[in-house]
């Protein structure tokens, strides 16, 4: 059996912290966040990040015709959340090309500071018909600004 490691999942300045309650519909009938989950919880953090770093939302971005669909994403688990846990979900771009961007996310219970998860999302720069394009030169230059803070 071929087990590929996704490299270290390691968090790089600048990086945005945001709070989030786990809600009921979170969790499975034991209380506990359904696995699936910190995919929609690791959103929560790329969207904050970009509005607080970049000033600029997903929407924006789609009515400038860029979508960002993920290409690849891993999450390991370490521990698990529960219902009402407050979170702190850490989020920072790892890396970027003309075609692609990789965040890398931390995401521990409030309280403690237990982690709870940790992984990356990788998303292509496609147009609204899902045809692989360029980022555009000024989300770039603003990426490579948080890059160079």
């Amino acid at each position: 059996m071929n087990k590929e490691s996704p490299g270290p999942i390691e968090l790089r300045e600048p990086i945005h912290r945001l709070s989030y309650r786990v809600i009921y519909g979170d969790t499975d009938t034991g209380g506990v966040v359904y696995y699936g989950n910190y995919l929609r919880i690791f959103e929560m953090g790329r969207t904050e990040f970009l509005r607080s770093m970049l000033k600029i939302s997903y929407r924006d971005l789609e009515h400038e015709g860029l979508i960002l669909p993920v290409s690849e994403a891993y999450c390991r688990y370490k521990a698990s959340a529960h219902y009402d846990d407050l979170l702190e979900i850490s989020t920072s771009l790892e890396n970027f090309s003309k075609f692609s961007i990789r965040f890398h996310f931390l995401i521990h219970r409030f309280d403690d500071q237990h982690l709870l998860a940790k992984g990356y999302t990788v998303h292509a720069a496609t147009d609204r018909s899902g045809r692989l394009i360029r980022l555009p030169e000024n989300f770039q230059k603003a990426l490579a600004g948080i890059r160079d803070r």
